[in-house]
């Protein structure tokens, strides 16, 4: 009986040198056919395509140069404060003219840099890989959103639009950080109904005509927002005029709670 249990006993301990062995040959055959990729396809810097280190998603240099949003922020516009006088804290902005969404978080500011350069090599460059490591940033700023969202809806695009485009960059960054986050995300909910021309040049006022009724809540798809507390993905928020239009369709649509999360937003006055 002794030596049955001897037997067992060394036994196991072999498996467990065996298991051992095999997680060490299991990790050097991933770090060498990761070392392999990098010759072949050395990492960059996703915004000037510039050397990183091993899991670096930005360059040394770019990284300094993004104007991350932390607190202390407005609660209501996430627009950062100079100085931080206390939690709960609304910007003069959000009292005078409070948006119709609850709450909006951002990564950062959008300037020259590059946080504009990801967003326009994801939007124009078809830079498809970008969705992941700024949905990654976006669902670490809107954590407190996420934390009790039933839904993710991205800001759709006009089908004339989705047809020249052929993709929609708000549904990758919302795809994105559904699939870190596991709040789901509601293709289709949300439609452009309106085909609204470029706002780049337009002032606040005129952003807010142009896409005045653009947004709408099919009737059959009400059953999916009833009572739900929504999240706006996009990848830029400027004036805020599309957001509140969007958000103002969820609602009618039966959201209990639309907030909005985007990768950068427009800053002024700070």
């Amino acid at each position: 009986m002794r030596r049955a249990r001897m037997d067992e006993e060394a036994g196991s301990a072999g498996e467990r040198r065996l298991g051992g062995l095999t997680r060490a040959l299991s990790g050097g055959l991933r770090y060498a056919r990761r070392a392999a990729l990098d010759l072949v396809y050395p990492p960059f810097c996703i915004a000037c395509r510039g050397a990183v280190t091993e899991g670096g998603a930005l360059c040394p240099s770019c990284w300094t140069h993004v104007r991350f949003i932390e607190r202390p922020y407005c609660e209501r516009l996430g627009t950062p404060f100079a100085q931080d006088l206390g939690p709960g804290l609304i910007s003069p902005e959000a009292m005078a003219s409070p948006p119709v969404y609850n709450r909006a978080r951002a990564v950062a500011r959008f300037e020259d840099g590059p946080a504009r350069q990801m967003v326009h090599r994801l939007k124009y460059s078809d830079r498809m890989e970008l969705a992941r490591p700024m949905g990654l940033w976006m669902a670490r700023a809107g954590a407190e959103l996420l934390a009790d969202a039933h839904l993710l809806i991205s800001v759709p695009l006009h089908r004339r639009r989705m047809w020249s485009r052929k993709f929609n960059q708000a549904a990758a960054l919302a795809n994105a950080v559904s699939a870190l986050s596991g709040v789901p995300s509601g293709p289709q909910l949300l439609r452009r109904v309106k085909d609204t021309a470029s706002q780049i040049s337009m002032s606040r006022a005129q952003r807010i005509e142009n896409v005045q009724g653009a947004f709408k809540v099919l009737d059959e798809d009400r059953i999916w927002l009833d009572g739900r507390n929504v999240i706006l993905v996009d990848d830029v928020l400027t004036s805020g005029a599309t957001a509140n239009a969007a958000a103002r369709a969820l609602f009618r649509g039966g959201a209990a709670r639309v907030d909005v999360l985007v990768f950068a937003r427009v800053v002024t006055g700070t």
